[in-house]
């Protein structure tokens, strides 16, 4: 599946994010918001899931946004426009529930705010009114803006360090916007997706205001068919698949400590590979 766009859009503070365009007519004709796909750069590499951010059935073409974390992300973001990948398989997992709830906020953080745009678009097609809070580390790591102001009604803005928006997290705007509900139409629906520690500190307070909350699970995959396993979470008192049963769960209901010890599980064997090029 041949590459037909790449581009670096951040690289800042070690990190860096790139968009590519894949020809994949099939999925583009499928794909619906919170699913994802699996790729795989080579055929001795690795299947990694990926949110996909955009399509467009017409040309065929499926958008996916990425960032360098292990061997697998660093050998995708080193192909070229025209290489081709060697394999893409979705669209993979439950779409999200869009309907007109009423009142939406949606939570982003880093590079959750890619999965945030297709699901803000829908939610506003459905008629939805929508809060959205976007999180970065810094201004050049903020994601998407200019297409998320698009589909929000209001948008806030936080950065770790102060550089752009309001200096701090997510969840101290959060807190403030679901405070001032008596003021206006109550929330009826918190959608998070982002770092684990950045979504269980929303569970955390959506929960006190008891408040729906969603959230969109990146935990480790592997088969991502529910065949191998790596990917469960405990959802209340029952065992799930975040790559069939998922990725979307109540937030109220997930284990996060068990999800955090799971997501640090290879850490140090991902680390080893990396410093090998291997």
């Amino acid at each position: 599946m041949k590459i037909l766009e790449k581009n670096t859009i951040a690289q800042c503070l070690g990190t860096k994010i790139t968009r590519l365009v894949i020809h994949a007519p099939l999925i583009a004709a499928k794909i619906k918001p919170g699913q994802f796909v699996v790729v795989m750069a080579k055929e001795q590499g690795e299947r990694i899931p990926l949110t996909v951010v955009d399509k467009d059935p017409v040309s065929g073409s499926i958008t996916l946004i990425i960032q360098e974390i292990g061997f697998s992300t660093r050998l995708l973001s080193a192909m070229s426009q025209e290489d081709s990948v060697y394999a893409v398989a979705g669209p993979m997992g439950h779409a999200t529930p869009i309907k007109r709830y009423g009142n939406v906020v949606l939570v982003g953080g880093g590079l959750g705010i890619a999965e945030l745009y297709p699901i803000g678009r829908a939610m506003k097609e459905a008629g939805n009114h929508i809060t959205v809070i976007l999180g970065a580390k810094t201004k050049g790591l903020l994601l998407l803006e200019e297409k998320i102001r698009l589909v929000s009604d209001i948008l806030h803005i936080t950065t770790d360090d102060g550089s752009y928006g309001r200096k701090g997290f997510v969840t101290g705007i959060l807190s403030e916007v679901l405070n001032l509900a008596d003021a206006g139409p109550k929330p009826v629906l918190v959608y998070a997706v982002g770092p684990i520690p950045m979504m269980k500190s929303v569970s955390e307070v959506t929960k006190v205001f008891g408040v729906e909350t969603i959230v969109s699970l990146n935990a480790l995959m592997v088969d991502a068919t529910g065949m191998c396993g790596g990917c469960r979470v405990k959802i209340g008192s029952q065992v799930k698949f975040s790559c069939v049963d998922g990725p979307e769960f109540n937030a109220h209901l997930v284990d996060w400590d068990e999800l955090i010890n799971r997501s640090r599980a290879y850490i140090d064997k991902e680390e080893h590979i990396c410093r090998l090029g291997r």
